[in-house]
């Protein structure tokens, strides 16, 4: 039944938002340039790896010594007007046609931080990541790694499909009132580093 919830409605978003999607690729291509969509490896169910797409954010900015600069540097206002709003994330709904992710589960993180989860965090990838999820609606990146991955295993332990409606309920409310879009001091939150990094700060691995 989630399955085919992912498809039905993903494929109907996808039609009745085409008018918002073209337009924001035709802004994104005036503002930023091409390529129009980011596509990255994130880890998906099981951990498999897969390439998420994204409205591109992003200035491709480089220092002189070839290097990107750091994603504040290169993240314009139009690239912020476009995380606040989450128009960014409409791409995502390909994904989900295509059974890389769900409509609603743990956010896909990056591959990089697969080896530095606990066992328990690990569970995180037990379901098929969301474009929305239980973190999203606690707090978004307001909250801290140690309280997001509980989040997330919260979900996996206690998912049903009335809890997936009244996560995607409080998504819209949240996109509306622009909660949680970035931790203080950082463009989204600060990277993972491993478990001593929820320790430094007093919290439980």
């Amino acid at each position: 039944m989630k399955r085919m919830m992912d498809i039905l409605v993903s494929m109907a978003a996808l039609i009745l938002l085409s008018p918002v999607l073209m337009a924001v690729a035709l802004l994104v291509r005036l503002k930023l340039g091409s390529p129009i969509l980011f596509r990255q490896q994130r880890p998906g169910l099981h951990g498999k790896s897969f390439d998420i797409l994204k409205f591109r954010t992003m200035l491709d900015a480089e220092a002189p010594d070839g290097t990107l600069l750091p994603d504040a540097q290169r993240l314009t206002p139009f690239g912020k007007a476009l995380r606040a709003s989450s128009l960014d994330e409409l791409p995502e709904l390909l994904n989900v046609l295509k059974g890389d992710m769900s409509l609603v589960g743990p956010r896909p993180l990056l591959m990089q931080y697969l080896p530095l989860y606990s066992p328990r965090q690990a569970r995180r990838h037990e379901v098929r990541p969301g474009i929305t999820g239980w973190a999203q609606v606690n707090g978004r990146n307001a909250v801290d790694w140690p309280e997001r991955f509980e989040l997330d295993v919260w979900y996996v332990e206690n998912r049903t499909l009335l809890l997936d409606l009244k996560i995607l309920l409080r998504t819209v409310t949240g996109v509306l009132r622009r909660e949680g879009i970035s931790q203080e001091g950082h463009v989204t939150m600060e990277p993972f580093t491993g478990n001593e990094q929820g320790r430094n700060k007093g919290d439980s691995p």
